[in-house]
């Protein structure tokens, strides 16, 4: 597939580093000549220095054979235009990066669409949304869901108390004969484990686990974790994410967030008449003590900066919060934060390249995530009819050892996937792979 992105900056970057690993062509724009030299010396593919609204750097870039042109600058109105452009000189497919919700409502998508941009990607709303997403099972690090929830993704750090503790897979699975939750992969230690059967779960291992919703309450059981009250929220900075997860939670728990921008706290304070608004720094302890911190049950730090975040959720955890969740734009700060006890990081750059990714690959793919601890990701495939991994069992279609398949919907139901399990064509099949094998795997469902 050939692939061009407009914007060298942290997400556009993130991209060509997840893309270039998938023997995909490659072409990188941008006006930063520093950027892309920074890119070209790190990947092996194509720059073109210059704007993305000019037709002849478009023209040079190869636009006319592109298959997915991806416009990720910090500059809406380039993003939009090139997309618009792109899409007249023959772009297949376009997708720009907006930062208006206004721009995503039904009738206006609609616009867009008869523009040539075929989908918009609105980070912060994105990133929002996983928070809100993370609050309902607040004994996890993330939750992802899988066609409206009938196969979720849970990240657990096992606790040291957890019945699993020590135990190998095939051992773990005995406790329970009703097999309802399966593990996909293990981080430690910074790396990715694919399990197999003889694999020991050990302390601090985050643990990557498949399962429906009747398995939600053994898999907390048994990873030693506890579902958490999420009534009292203090949320630190007043971004577009904190703005729109205040939104989502005003209405269902007491919400307080403090925002040190005096005019922005006016703002804030206009859109959310069940939050309170409080105007000053989240840094100071005194304040947080004056607001009760000890009381909350959450704490969600997203402020600008990952530093701020990090150290402000370190000592929210110490005053007696039960659950922190930081925004760290900086991802060599993401395992440093999981070692520090913080409980949940959220990564704009990886929710939209989790979101932009699905299009890169050459099957239907309605969902793929890029996760904050693992080198890996997962894709929800649907089965296209005869191919070849309804042919026979999944103990006989010789998968990938670098990927393990953990579940499979079908008629809107998700069961855990077997040896003996035969896919239907339509099933939806929930797949956890290392990156370098993804274009090996997409042949299994075409």
């Amino acid at each position: 597939m050939k692939i061009i992105i407009a914007g060298a900056g942290e997400v556009g970057m993130y991209l060509a580093k997840m893309l270039a690993t998938e023997h995909h062509e490659i072409v990188v724009m941008d006006t930063n000549k520093d950027r892309l030299e920074d890119v070209s010396t790190h990947f092996d593919l194509l720059t073109v220095e210059g704007t993305a609204t000019s037709f002849e750097n478009l023209k040079e870039a190869g636009v006319k054979n592109a298959d997915l042109f991806i416009a990720v600058t910090h500059e809406l109105e380039v993003n939009i235009t090139s997309c618009i452009i792109s899409k007249k000189l023959g772009a297949k497919r376009t997708i720009a990066r907006v930062d208006n919700r206004e721009y995503l409502l039904p009738i206006n998508k609609a616009q867009f669409i008869s523009l040539g941009i075929d989908s918009l990607v609105y980070p912060q709303m994105l990133a929002a949304r996983e928070i809100v997403s993370l609050l309902s099972q607040t004994g996890t690090s993330e939750v992802f869901n899988f066609s409206g929830g009938s196969l979720s993704l849970f990240v657990l750090r096992l606790d040291e108390s957890a019945p699993v503790m020590n135990k190998t897979l095939q051992e773990a699975s005995k406790i329970d004969k009703e097999l309802i939750y399966r593990a996909v992969a293990i981080s430690r230690d910074g790396n990715t484990i694919i399990p197999r059967g003889n694999d020991v779960f050990m302390p601090n291992d985050i643990v990557y686990v498949i399962t429906n919703q009747k398995g939600v309450s053994k898999l907390m059981k048994y990873s030693g974790q506890k579902k958490l009250d999420t009534h009292n929220i203090m949320i630190l900075g007043g971004s577009r994410i904190g703005a729109r997860t205040a939104i989502a939670l005003q209405d269902t728990s007491k919400v307080k967030l403090i925002e040190h921008d005096h005019n922005k706290c006016l703002e804030l304070a206009d859109t959310l008449p069940n939050a309170m608004i409080i105007n000053g720094d989240g840094r100071n302890i005194d304040l947080l003590r004056e607001e009760n911190i000890e009381k909350m049950d959450v704490f969600i730090a997203v402020t600008s900066d990952s530093e701020t975040n990090i150290l402000t959720c370190i000592q929210a955890k110490r005053l007696g919060v039960q659950k922190t969740i930081a925004a760290v734009e900086n991802t060599d700060y993401i395992n440093l934060a999981e070692n520090l006890g913080i409980d949940a990081m959220i990564n704009k750059k990886l929710i939209t390249a989790s979101y932009i990714m699905r299009f890169t690959v050459n099957a239907d793919v309605p969902s793929f995530v890029c996760l904050t601890g693992s080198d890996a990701e997962v894709l929800e495939f649907v089965v296209r009819p005869g191919a070849k991994i309804t042919k026979t069992s999944l103990k006989e279609i010789n998968f990938p050892k670098e990927a393990i398949i953990g579940g499979v919907i079908r008629d809107k139901k998700g069961f855990i996937a077997r040896g003996d399990t035969v896919v239907h064509s339509n099933d939806r099949v929930v797949v956890f792979a290392l990156p370098s094998i993804i274009h090996k795997i997409e042949g299994f469902f075409n």
